[in-house]
């Protein structure tokens, strides 16, 4: 308190003394004797002295309102921050003793106590406190210390110690992570011998291949070593060799990209090895050898062509959809069909009276749909047996041109110059929608909009259908050939057709989404939507998923977890095999079955040598240095002696009011009741 304050804390208490001794001492002595004014001096009479100097006072500190300071003095160290590589990578390089005895040097190091705030950490996938180090982390991920680092220690200078062989298998680039104006000094461990080793650093190919196509595999290969020398790169399945071929390395050429093409002659889920092997012995074979899988989808489609006439078009529309191997197209006469299932897309051309079996039994089949119309068809019959259209159309004949709709995003497809192909014939007449459609080609009458479509699609309750208003369309096949000397564009155009016609776009209630393949040490997340009848996602659904090894019959169950929008479940630690699952909805008893299998691959065994390049790069670029385990005290002594971490001497000042003014305002209140009640008890009001 200042000067001021102690002043007025007297004064106060002067005040309070004089007004308590005036009103109860002084005021009643008046007029008595010297006698009787020692008498009147009793004991309540000095206890409502008392309480009357209280109240008084009370108010006149709640007045002032008395501030107390205290100053408190701490020395505040830099932060040394000490990381551990805790992935498994660190075990099999032999290195966990030497790294869990670097750690306890440093942190245990009193003179470094001193100096720093030693705090210790570890890393695999996480960053995490060093509670638990096992070397057990199947991932590798230095960049998510630098991003730990900044967040802890915004706007600190400090210095780091990472003790790690520096081999990162997941993240970013950890060299520019760290902010260069902190030190980093990498503690390298593991041997930093070379040893000849030949690895498949990486292998890329995508998860799905169709049925009787190639599919690509991009290889890349790594060598380590001081000789030239020759290896042998093999892609197998089972015992079936699919691919070989010999690469060579040096000293001068220790990479290599290989790509290859592979057949998928089987469909499903198949499995592939590749191999990279030499006569030269290695340290680690590990490496040699990776797993991939690849699901080969039978998209083969079935397509019904239907006529009750014969015309050009029908043989061009045939041989233009099988182009594509996975299509096969059959043409039958309406009295032939007698059932659907056998078919995915229907083409009924230039629909009559005796295409009524046709759409009767496709009531309930639901195959989406081509309809071709023309000169022959009986537009009055289309209008009794289909919905999406209403046709008015007169006796004449009139060719329509084609306008192709930019705004058109159903599929991707290019304007393979629609407008400059010949024009198809069509009754002339309205054709009105009754509702939505998503048109592609609209129709022109030398070269003015009629404002109709020419080519159009729909989809209704699930069920997708597709429309051609015109006959003769072998002749966009034929001019097609005549500008660009072959079929690809128009071939291209009507396989996305019948690829959009043969998807099935209905609508499930239970959706999973799941990888048919994962690899040892990814994650494994199954992720679930439940629909209600509304199609409405329930969030109140109760997910349980079954998933059993099928080679050990082991059964494991889980629930699936809420998320945002969808429910989940992490199958992480999963051994390597194939492996069945059921995911069951529990109030409706919907349930989805499928497999998955867990590749064996474990990235974390791929290296053989620390990676002394990278953490020294680590180390220049943030101005540290890279040291080895047997430098450990020359690393203690760069630091204890870099003058740039200095502890600072931190002084806070606080300030807190002398007395608390609501306790400070009961006790007045207590004191003046007192008060009060004491001197009517006594006859004094």
């Amino acid at each position: 308190m200042n000067t001021s304050t102690i002043l007025l804390l007297l004064l106060s208490i002067l005040i309070a003394a004089g007004v308590s001794f005036y009103q109860y001492i002084y005021t009643r002595a008046q007029g008595a004797n010297w006698r009787s004014k020692v008498k009147s001096r009793s004991k309540v009479t000095l206890l409502l002295a008392f309480l009357r100097f209280f109240s008084v006072f009370g108010l006149l500190l709640l007045l002032i309102n008395p501030i107390i300071t205290r100053k408190n003095s701490e020395i505040i160290k830099t932060p040394l921050p000490i990381i551990i590589d805790n992935s498994a990578s660190i075990a099999d390089l032999k290195a966990n003793k030497s790294a869990m005895e670097l750690l306890d040097k440093l942190k245990n190091n009193s003179a470094l106590a001193e100096k720093f705030d030693i705090q210790t950490y570890q890393f695999d996938t996480d960053f995490l406190p060093s509670d638990t180090i096992d070397f057990k982390g199947k991932q590798s991920n230095i960049d998510v210390v630098a991003k730990n680092l900044k967040n802890i220690y915004k706007n600190q200078t400090f210095p780091t110690v990472l003790i790690s062989d520096g081999n990162q298998t997941s993240g970013e680039d950890y060299v520019f992570g760290f902010n260069p104006s902190n030190k980093v000094y990498p503690l390298v461990v593991g041997d930093t011998t070379t040893y000849l080793d030949i690895k498949i650093t990486q292998l890329n190919v995508n998860k799905y291949a169709f049925h009787k196509n190639k599919f690509p595999v991009e290889v890349f290969l790594n060598y380590a070593g001081t000789k030239a020398i020759n290896t042998s790169f093999k892609i197998s399945q089972g015992n079936s060799l699919l691919n070989e071929q010999t690469v060579a390395f040096s000293p001068n050429k220790k990479s290599a990209v290989l790509n290859v093409l592979l057949p998928a002659d089987r469909v499903g889920l198949q499995i592939f090895k590749a191999t990279i092997t030499s006569k030269e012995q290695e340290k680690n074979t590990y490496n040699n050898t990776k797993n991939f899988a690849v699901e080969i989808i039978d998209q083969k489609t079935e397509v019904a062509l239907i006529a009750s006439t014969s015309h050009p078009d029908l043989g061009a529309i045939k041989r233009s959809i099988e182009t594509n191997v996975q299509r096969k197209v059959t043409i039958l006469k309406p009295n032939d069909v007698k059932s659907l299932v056998d078919y995915n897309v229907l083409i009924l051309y230039q629909p009559t009276v005796e295409f009524k079996a046709v759409f009767e039994k496709n009531l309930n089949a639901k195959i989406n749909t081509w309809i071709i119309t023309g000169n022959d068809t009986d537009f009055n019959f289309l209008n009794q047996n289909q919905k999406i259209f209403a046709f008015k159309m007169s006796g004449q004949k009139e060719d329509y041109l084609a306008s192709y709709d930019n705004q058109f995003n159903l599929f991707a497809l290019d304007n393979i110059g629609f407008e400059q192909l010949p024009p198809l014939e069509n009754p002339f007449g309205t054709i009105t929608a009754n509702g939505n459609v998503n048109t592609l080609l609209s129709s022109t009458i030398r070269n003015i909009a009629v404002n109709q479509p020419l080519f159009t699609f729909a989809e209704n309750q699930g069920v997708r259908s597709a429309y051609l208003f015109g006959e003769n369309i072998w002749k966009w096949r034929a001019d097609n050939y005549v500008n660009k000397k072959n079929f690809t564009d128009f071939d291209i155009f009507l396989d996305k057709t019948i690829q959009y016609l043969a998807s099935n776009n209905a609508r499930k209630s239970l959706v999973v989404n799941h990888e048919r393949f994962y690899n040892s040490g990814e994650g494994i997340e199954i992720t679930a939507q439940y629909f209600n009848k509304n199609y409405e996602l329930d969030e109140k659904a109760r997910l349980t998923i079954a998933v059993t090894n099928t080679k050990t019959k082991q059964v494991k169950n889980y629930d699936l977890l809420k998320t945002t929008n969808a429910f989940q479940v992490n199958l992480d630690g999963l051994d390597a095999g194939n492996y069945k699952f059921t995911v069951k909805e529990l109030n409706s008893n919907s349930s989805y079955s499928s497999g998955f299998e867990v590749l064996d691959f474990d990235i974390e065994k791929q290296f053989v040598n620390p990676d002394w390049n990278k953490l020294n790069q680590l180390a220049t670029q943030t101005q540290g240095k890279a040291y080895l385990p047997n430098q450990v005290d020359t690393l203690i002594k760069q630091l204890l002696d870099d003058e740039s971490y200095k502890a600072v001497q931190k002084t806070i000042v606080k300030k807190s009011p002398l007395v608390d003014w609501a306790w400070l305002l009961v006790l007045l209140s207590l004191s003046l009741a007192a008060e009060w009640f004491i001197r009517k008890y006594n006859g004094m009001l």
